[in-house]
């Protein structure tokens, strides 16, 4: 499974490792390289995060909302069928999904009727679940997962705002051994899943604005921070990534005649904006 970003690369992020000039020089990139956007934020209770896609191609992941045990965003993929993802991983190692003892693997707790929830493998292994969504460039997505912790395990609930009716959709509820985290290590990306040799040569950018989280105590706090770093895969374009601040929003770039203007391992911090909080699907507006 190639469409999600596996645990092993997030370890990759922080550290940075960067292949020799000798494997760099064995085959052409076959793909873009991932950017990353990582918060500095408190342990949260609830994530919210807005993103605007501006250049996708077919095999394009657009993530608004990561964390230690899942991620939540978008995609592109190779058929040009759009679709929302979230995804939650069992709190093992391996790749192979039937090898996880029953009681280890991640739950669904709820599902909704046109969501496809199941089970992932190949880069760790988990439940993941598919949203059917034509999404547009230029069109903002609202995403946002709620953590509540309960008898040792997290349970971490989706929505995802509906802008025809106005309204959030609850799309899945996966719960699994957390260690007791809520919403801890939160990041954004954009990643290339295509991997097929043009697909570095061709741009993909997106906006990520407005974040929010809310600590244990209801406490919220705006997401006004971000530091800028990228995956390191010897088969991965190297020098056409790009991050940066445009108005009170954050952007990521990568692949095609994409220049940096931001140098790796940037914090970069916008303006507040006027953005009020966001409002849980549960309350009501005023």
């Amino acid at each position: 499974m190639r469409s999600i970003i596996g645990r092993s690369t997030i370890i990759v992020l922080f550290g940075l490792t960067l292949p020799s000039p000798a494997q760099e020089a064995v085959q052409p990139p076959r793909a873009a390289r991932s950017v990353h956007l990582f918060y500095p934020a408190p342990e949260a209770t609830v994530f919210y995060n807005e993103l605007t896609v501006e250049k996708s191609v077919p095999g394009s992941y657009f993530m608004a909302c990561g964390f230690n045990h899942g991620y939540f965003g978008i995609q592109e993929l190779a058929n040009r069928k759009k679709v929302v993802i979230f995804s939650v991983w069992d709190p093992t190692k391996g790749d192979d999904p039937r090898a996880v003892a029953q009681d280890r693997r991640v739950e669904v707790l709820y599902k909704g009727d046109d969501v496809i929830a199941r089970r992932f493998g190949g880069e760790g292994t988990g439940g993941q679940s598919f949203f059917d969504y034509d999404w547009q460039t230029g069109q903002t997505c609202r995403f946002l997962v709620e953590a509540t912790v309960a008898e040792g395990k997290t349970a971490y609930a989706a929505f995802f705002y509906l802008p025809g009716p106005k309204t959030w959709k609850h799309l899945v509820t996966f719960r699994t051994h957390a260690g007791g985290d809520r919403l801890q290590g939160l990041y954004s990306f954009i990643e290339d899943f295509r991997r097929d040799g043009k697909s570095a040569d061709e741009a993909r950018r997106a906006i990520f604005g407005n974040g929010w989280v809310r600590d244990g105590d209801g406490e919220w706090t705006p997401l006004t921070k971000a530091r800028f770093t990228a995956s390191g895969a010897a088969w991965e374009a190297k020098e056409t990534i790009d991050a940066g601040v445009l108005g009170a929003r954050f952007y990521l770039q990568t692949g095609g005649d994409t220049q940096t203007t931001t140098p790796l391992r940037t914090m970069m911090e916008r303006p507040p904006g006027s953005a009020a909080r966001p409002q849980l699907p549960r309350e009501k507006t005023p």
